[in-house]
């Protein structure tokens, strides 16, 4: 089995974005978006921990059983956000029928 062996201009780069996207992390928590918050706060996390996977772990590279055990991953993490939100969405049916 060979490795890929990825450049050193790659890992500085995606190096320099994570720190950037670190920053805008921080910049983000100054300001006040409303409902946005979350969804501001989460695509730069999910957009770092993709650069994470893709490169530091090499995911990029790797076959597709990689790829399956990835999207599985992914797919049961939506899973579980959606289970989550459907019972704080839902609290609210069972204090009122109980009133």
């Amino acid at each position: 089995m060979s490795d890929h062996v990825v450049s050193p201009k790659v890992y500085v780069a995606v190096f320099v974005a994570l720190v950037a996207l670190t920053v805008m992390t921080v910049v983000a928590a100054t300001f006040d978006f409303g409902h946005l918050n979350v969804i501001v706060a989460l695509g730069i996390a999910i957009t770092k921990a993709t650069l994470v996977v893709l490169y530091f772990m090499h995911a990029r590279y790797a076959g597709g059983l990689t790829g399956l055990v990835i999207l599985s991953s992914v797919a049961f993490f939506f899973i579980l956000v959606f289970l989550t939100l459907s019972d704080y969405v839902t609290r609210s049916w069972s204090l009122t029928q109980v009133s």
